[in-house]
């Protein structure tokens, strides 16, 4: 698991690889990441959009942008976390991802970027 901090917002990553969704013959290995999103502030945040950069070891960088996390865009109250997790397909056995959300103060309508940390994708036993 990787954690990161930024703008008062905790951000916790975990991966999973998918076999039963994946076909290394054919080049497709699927992985599922749980992000857990912690809110450190003392005011209420609603997260508005997301913004990921993934790499593959097979292939060029692609970036995904889009409104919310898995159709939602909760409202996060102060000391309360939000969890989803949601999936990503690689060419390859190793790949990376990081990005950012862009988040809104529920009390002063202000917008500010929280990091997400960057994780590793990788098959198990790959590097054995």
């Amino acid at each position: 698991m990787v954690t990161e901090v930024s703008s008062g917002i905790k951000i916790s990553v975990s991966t999973q690889y998918e076999q039963q969704y994946s076909n290394p013959s054919r080049g497709t290995h699927f992985f599922v990441y749980y992000i857990d999103i912690e809110n450190l502030n003392a005011f209420p945040v609603k997260l508005l959009s997301r913004h990921w950069i993934i790499f593959d070891a097979q292939d060029a960088m692609r970036e995904v942008v889009g409104q919310g996390v898995v159709g939602k865009q909760p409202i996060i109250e102060p000391n309360s976390h939000f969890r989803y997790n949601s999936g990503c397909d690689f060419k390859s056995a190793i790949g990376k991802m990081k990005g950012t959300y862009t988040m809104q103060n529920e009390v002063t309508g202000e917008c500010f970027t929280v990091q997400i940390p960057e994780f590793t994708t990788e098959v198990p036993f790959i590097l054995n």
